[in-house]
């Protein structure tokens, strides 16, 4: 890989982001966690919509996008409760959503360079994840959050009505 930029997306970007996000459902699944986000999450219009608010951001070196992930700042409903732990820090924070690396970029880093332009810009980072998938888990304790406990989704996001997912934090 080539000089890694990350920008805002913008609609011309919409479907090399539906790529990548097609990519990581076959990864997840591939890896033992088929119902994260199933066969069809994030849909298309949810991706325009975090575009349209500035909320999609991607990665990307002179060869193409490497990632894409949603990030805003807090407070996320999602987060109001947790069960079995506690949130650290304050409720200034803001929240990563629907990360997702390029087969291309995989286990090269990109998901690290994500986390510290959130980092940089936030200070205080809470992230969520299903219960099997373990890259993400494995991704996020090498890059310093602490697990923290469990929350539940307001809706399912996947083709299965398991909406229970690993709470993570990270502070600067």
């Amino acid at each position: 890989m080539n000089e890694i930029k990350i920008r805002a997306a913008s609609l011309s970007d919409l479907d090399a982001i539906l790529s990548i996000y097609e990519s990581a459902r076959r990864f997840m699944k591939e890896s033992g966690n088929p119902h994260q986000w199933g066969s069809s999450y994030p849909q298309k219009e949810l991706v325009i919509s975090d575009i349209a608010a500035g909320k999609l951001f991607t990665l990307e070196d002179s060869d193409g996008l490497l990632a894409a992930f949603y990030f805003a700042k807090g407070p996320d409903p999602t987060y109001l409760k947790i069960y079995d732990g506690e949130w650290q820090g304050s409720e200034n924070y803001s929240v990563i959503h629907r990360i997702a690396v390029s087969e291309r970029a995989r286990g090269r880093g990109v998901a690290k360079l994500c986390f510290d332009f959130c980092l940089e810009r936030a200070g205080e980072i809470r992230i969520d994840t299903h219960r099997d998938n373990r890259a993400m888990q494995a991704s996020l304790l090498k890059n310093g959050f602490s697990y923290c406990g469990v929350i539940r989704l307001d809706r399912a996001d996947s083709d299965s009505d398991d909406c229970e997912r690993l709470a993570y934090h990270k502070k600067i």
